[in-house]
């Protein structure tokens, strides 16, 4: 698969407070026709962590698929988003409860966007004092915005027992949040709340569910693979 060059709308510069060199705040990619994966980083375990996130433009204005990590990131994602496509964000799912999924919930609530997690999320939101959403739903759900529909797609526990996927059946592409493990990480990452026994099966139904996915979006890390959810898989094998 082609290798994405990301467009860079915003360049904020800081020097992190372990003595990194200066670090973009914020990239846009385009992932394919009105796809665009956008990427946020947030210091982790001293190291510079990326977050990645979806938007896709419609003709009714932009589908956000989770938030910024980085809470700075809030107005310049809408800002770039607006220069670029001329469109506001109308609407926001955000995958599970973490705050890199989550941050921006409240905020883009305020802005007037129409923001939704499962139940299951805003469940664990509400005991942790996580950001919330606006609207909630129960069960497996499709959206459309435009000439645009997705579903979510609740298979089981994995890196978090809330965990969503979200799927494009029109372009197949998959998002699978952290659930799916970019095929270049090397570990499971964080696993604190992770359903490592379940996690297995979880993807398996995935795969059965989205046999002949286009492209598939981790939450962290490089998306230029359809091997991910297989890496995943093997990660969970050898217990990383």
């Amino acid at each position: 698969m082609r290798k994405a060059i990301p467009t860079i709308f915003f360049c904020y510069f800081s020097m992190l407070c372990f003595g990194q060199a200066p670090q973009q705040k914020l990239s846009i990619t385009r992932l394919t026709g009105d796809f665009y994966v956008y990427t946020t980083y947030q210091p982790y375990k001293g190291d510079l962590v990326s977050a990645n996130g979806l938007y896709v433009v419609t003709n009714n204005g932009v589908i956000l698929v989770d938030t910024p990590w980085d809470t700075t990131q809030f107005q310049p994602l809408l800002d770039s988003i607006q220069i670029r496509h001329h469109q506001r964000v109308v609407l926001c799912v955000a995958t599970h409860s973490h705050n890199d999924r989550t941050a921006g919930l409240e905020f883009y609530r305020k802005k007037g966007i129409q923001t939704f997690t499962s139940r299951q999320t805003d469940a664990i939101c509400k005991k942790t004092g996580s950001k919330r959403a606006q609207f909630t739903f129960k069960n497996d759900t499709a959206f459309h915005v435009g000439q645009y529909s997705f579903q979510t797609y609740y298979a089981g526990a994995a890196h978090t027992h809330d965990n969503i996927f979200i799927w494009f059946e029109k372009n197949k592409v998959l998002y699978g949040g952290c659930a799916i493990k970019s095929a270049e990480a090397t570990d499971l990452g964080y696993i604190g709340e992770a359903d490592v026994t379940a996690w297995p099966t979880t993807l398996k139904k995935v795969k059965q569910k989205f046999p002949t996915p286009a492209f598939i979006v981790p939450g962290h890390q490089d998306w230029n693979s359809l091997n991910s959810i297989d890496h995943t898989l093997d990660l969970l094998k050898k217990g990383k």
